[in-house]
């Protein structure tokens, strides 16, 4: 998926209609449109204001395609504030008799 695609796809998403996006951004509907119709993605230069007016981070536009996990080279990326990051927080603070008693109740439980 190209970055172009992602934006479109997150514009989709966010119910954000391309005039309203282009104001934002300050970007041209016409280069906005380029990048769906000729397949190519924004300059370098646009990516940051492109993630405020989206509310996205600069990781998530540029190599991301499912929002709902972050998974790239077998790490998995997780956001502050949520259960996934109090968890991985607080099992890398266990000695590992915990962190392996944390490991078997989520295999027992996701097999429920």
């Amino acid at each position: 998926m190209t970055i172009g695609e992602r934006i479109f796809k997150i514009l989709k998403e966010k119910n954000i209609k391309q005039k309203d996006f282009s104001q934002k951004t300050g970007i041209s509907e016409s280069t906005i449109s380029d990048w769906k119709r000729k397949q190519t993605n924004p300059t370098s230069d646009k990516i940051m204001k492109i993630c405020e007016v989206l509310d996205v981070s600069p990781y998530e536009l540029l190599t991301v395609t499912d929002n709902s996990k972050y998974v790239q080279d077998n790490k998995i990326v997780v956001e502050n504030g949520t259960d996934e990051y109090a968890v991985v927080k607080a099992m890398r603070e266990m000695d590992i008799s915990s962190r392996n008693r944390v490991l078997g109740y989520a295999e027992a439980m996701s097999q429920k």
